[in-house]
């Protein structure tokens, strides 16, 4: 049986694309989020580390969903 990990060394660079896109959107997204009411004063870098972070933990895990999702999609088509 094909395991996920399988299906992306099948088609790494849609892996890499669809994790930089999520990635990026996740980082915009956040630019929502007014950090002056939550973290320190004169915490610049460790805020901006922290959204880095964030946007890396979010896209990805939104990515790896949505790279999922095709997937199953493509293997429940097999089964018919």
């Amino acid at each position: 049986m094909e395991t996920m990990d399988s299906m992306l060394g099948s088609n790494p660079l849609l892996a890499i694309v669809s994790h930089i896109f999520f990635i990026g959107i996740s980082f915009y997204a956040l630019q929502a989020i007014l950090p002056e009411n939550i973290i320190r004063k004169n915490r610049v870098f460790q805020t901006q580390l922290l959204f880095i972070l964030l946007s890396i933990a979010i896209g990805s895990t939104v990515s790896k969903f949505f790279l999922d999702i095709s997937y199953w999609s493509g293997r429940w088509a097999t089964w018919f």
